[in-house]
């Protein structure tokens, strides 16, 4: 007769709930943090030995940049350390997103701020002095650009797998989605178009996507101020300055509030896919069952967790409509509860 612990064995399993990328996407954004840094350090330093008041500013202006930068290392490094920490009941995996829900304020909270600075510039324009400003407004787009080269492809995250199968029903497969992926149940939807949003927003790593949206806010404020100090200088539109502050601010905001709404929902386990949600409940509804609950929410970037309650008249238990869950990708924790209906 098998032990105990041998036949328990093939359904104890971590609950280690990281993208697949998330140790290339900590290096990327300490990466970035240390660019920041240094840019950071050169400007305040040489604006103090030539005496400028604008380099002194940007240098403090990229320091902000690099603490909202420091959010999304931390939630990276702190959640691989800790993946396997027992109190955390389902992993780590939404430290990612909590970063970027804090990041996402602090980019709400920049919007805010350029936005007065610029409405009271141009209520009450004040002198610029091009000679500075412009060629430090360039520094800072070229600081971007390599920032958002380093960051580059990943800040949609990618689906992960273990491949664990236990009495919980956890199922793992190795492409991210919710659609059957083959097998008996493969026929009972065709993805469909609007699934693949669902889709990205299963797998989007939100740590490296709110890095990512930092860089992009930047490196849209660096492109506005130059076009509209440009202008300034070669027509006299000194309003053209203020404006363009405006227009970054407004852009800022509606990237601060995609963000807000992306995460917040995460956090607040909101169903990500209701159209995959449904095509489960009729894979296991296909012959006869019927499912009094279920629940589908997101573990972290790739992972989704499942709680399924079957009530059925046949003899079958949780393994049963395990084995048809087996194909939906990305389930990495399912619990099954089956009552029987008798007669």
């Amino acid at each position: 007769m098998q032990q105990p612990d041998v036949a328990l064995r093939e359904y104890r399993h971590s609950h280690e709930f990281l993208g697949a990328g998330h140790e290339r996407n900590e290096r990327k954004t300490w990466a970035v943090i240390i660019l920041c840094g240094l840019t950071m350090v050169v400007e305040i330093v040489g604006g103090g030995l030539f005496g400028s008041l604008a380099l002194i500013a940007d240098g403090l202006h990229m320091s902000t940049h690099a603490g909202a930068m420091l959010i999304a290392a931390l939630a990276y490094t702190y959640a691989r350390r800790h993946a396997s920490d027992s109190r955390f009941v389902f992993g780590t995996g939404k430290l990612g997103d909590l970063a970027g829900f804090a990041s996402a304020i602090v980019l709400a909270m920049m919007a805010l701020l350029i936005g007065y600075e610029a409405i009271t510039r141009l209520l009450a324009p004040v002198p610029i002095r091009f000679r500075e400003a412009i060629p430090i407004a360039f520094v800072g787009l070229i600081v971007n650009i390599v920032s958002a080269w380093l960051l580059r492809g990943d800040h949609h995250g990618h689906g992960h797998d273990h491949g664990h199968d236990h009495d919980h029903g956890h199922d793992h497969d190795p492409e991210p989605g919710l659609e059957p992926g083959g097998g008996h149940d493969a026929h009972v939807h065709e993805p469909h178009d609007h699934h693949a949003h669902h889709t990205s927003a299963i797998v989007r790593d939100n740590s490296i996507r709110s890095a990512y949206v930092h860089v992009l806010a930047d490196a849209v404020v660096s492109v506005l101020a130059i076009t509209g100090l440009l202008l300034a200088r070669t027509f006299g539109w000194v309003w053209m300055d203020p404006v363009a502050g405006i227009v970054g601010a407004l852009v800022i905001a509606n990237w601060s509030y995609g963000l807000v709404r992306d995460t917040g929902r995460i956090l607040l386990d909101v169903c990500p896919d209701p159209a995959a949600t449904e095509r489960m409940r009729q894979v296991i509804e296909i012959d006869g069952d019927c499912v009094a609950d279920l629940h589908l929410w997101r573990l972290g970037p790739g992972h989704l967790g499942a709680v399924v309650s079957v009530v059925t008249e046949k003899p079958r238990d949780a393994d049963f409509y395990r084995e048809r869950l087996r194909h939906f990708r990305a389930l990495s924790h399912v619990t099954v509860e089956v009552a029987r209906l008798r007669g």
